[in-house]
């Protein structure tokens, strides 16, 4: 399991067995003609970047799968995917590992 150092995020975060913590990356605040957009005009974000990561998922035989991303790694996940938290006035995600729809690589 990791937590990550770069985020502003100053409470530590350990996920629970297959579980990601993931800050979503946010919206733009305006549209590529300079048209600022309300808060109701803008759309859920479907990508983030994993924080920190659970030790993985417990099999039958009491050993741990471990999971296919990593702190640092950029991800895509359903618009309602996973469960938004609050954490130091800023809005996170914890989701399985599953719910994940992949990686962004570069």
């Amino acid at each position: 399991m990791a937590t990550a150092t770069k985020s502003k995020l100053k409470t530590k975060v350990t996920p629970i067995d297959d579980r990601v913590l993931v800050e979503p990356v946010l919206a733009e605040e305006k549209t590529a003609s300079g048209i600022f957009l309300p808060e109701s005009a803008k759309e859920k974000p479907v990508s983030g970047i994993v924080l920190a990561v659970g030790a993985g998922k417990l099999k039958d035989d009491g050993t741990r799968e471990p999971l296919a991303v990593k702190v640092g790694d950029k991800v895509l996940y359903g618009k309602y995917g996973g469960t938004e938290v609050e954490l130091e006035g800023t809005e996170y995600k914890i989701m399985r590992e599953s719910e994940l729809l992949g990686v962004v690589e570069g």
